[in-house]
């Protein structure tokens, strides 16, 4: 809703800004050089954490690089350098690597740090704007993420240049994220409460294992069976051959079917009544497409098997109606 009286909206304003931040990112492509494998060495040989840090604006986009780093298999948290000069630099020990933001590299808070990070016997990286600054003379490797300029109408608030910061925070994370061979399963470790884990979660993760597990034999009487199935709670039973693989399964719908005809059930064997041709699924399936599999043979447990068709374990349908996939 517009105010009668108020000046239009200039889209054209939105568009120079969005178009000077993006010509921003693209310029620092052509500025990966051996400093930037340099400055992801350090990171990836880091055998203590990551410690990023930043003021003002550069101490905004300090956290979130810092909880992308964490997020993806590098320890690493934000220190605020005002508060690090007042008791907080204890934090800092000789095994970790310090990633320092300033656009100037003349930031004073950054830069009463460096003493104690040198004393301590820490590894420095900057990213800085300023390639001849202080911060970035000192740095064992200063990265350079100017601009040419802000995407400010004015040339003053931060814009292009924490822009361009965030993105080679980014090149950085992602970069080291490969070179140490993180994996979806890694992520899903990381993120067990958020969306993403739940979206890559692993039936391994999820299914009931050991004397959980309702299991028989296809020489198993009836009686027994029955007595299995009511003790687990699951609706089902695996059914093991004589060389303990996967023969079949036997489910509350098979016992149905088997009651409206044949021989008396207390007279037959789990082999007699079993489905031979079960849904199986492996511990790597994603809980996902573990769902998807249920509800499309509208079936409401799987079995999980090993290479040899051995039983692992059961994936129920609550056990993932418990990680909210639905």
């Amino acid at each position: 809703m517009t105010t009668i009286g108020s000046p239009p909206v200039d889209r054209r304003l939105a568009r120079r800004v969005i178009e000077t931040e993006a010509a921003a990112i693209r310029a620092l492509a052509d500025r990966l050089d051996e400093r930037f494998d340099a400055a992801v060495r350090l990171l990836d040989e880091c055998a203590g954490r990551v410690i990023v840090t930043g003021m003002g604006k550069s101490g905004i986009i300090s956290r979130k690089i810092a909880a992308t780093l964490a997020s993806t298999g590098t320890p690493a948290f934000f220190l605020h350098p005002a508060e690090a000069v007042h008791g907080d630099l204890g934090v800092v020990q000789d095994d970790d690597v310090v990633v320092a933001l300033s656009h100037s590299g003349e930031t004073n808070e950054i830069l009463r740090l460096i003493d104690t990070i040198r004393r301590v016997g820490a590894r420095l990286v900057c990213l800085t704007g300023a390639p001849e600054s202080t911060l970035a003379q000192t740095a064992d490797v200063a990265l350079d993420c100017g601009v040419r300029v802000e995407a400010c109408p004015l040339n003053l608030a931060p814009t292009a240049s924490t822009t361009a910061s965030l993105a080679l925070g980014d090149a950085l994370a992602m970069t080291l994220l490969v070179r140490k061979g993180f994996r979806e399963d890694d992520f899903a470790n990381l993120h067990p409460g958020g969306g993403l884990g739940k979206r890559l979660l692993r039936a391994g993760r999820l299914m009931r294992t050991g004397g959980d597990v309702p299991v028989v034999h296809t020489d198993t009487p009836m009686p027994a069976v029955l007595r299995e199935m009511t003790g687990k709670k699951m609706g089902m039973t695996c059914v093991r051959d004589a060389a303990g693989r996967l023969a079949g399964v036997i489910t509350d719908g098979d016992l149905r079917r088997q009651l409206i005809g044949g021989p008396p059930l207390s007279a037959r064997t789990a082999g007699d009544v079993m489905s031979t041709a079960p849904r199986t699924i492996t511990a790597s399936t994603l809980a996902a497409q573990a769902l998807h599999l249920m509800e499309a043979h509208r079936i409401t447990a799987l079995v999980v098997v090993g290479d040899a068709r051995q039983v692992e374990g059961v994936v129920h349908l609550h056990d993932l109606w418990r990680t909210e996939l639905f």
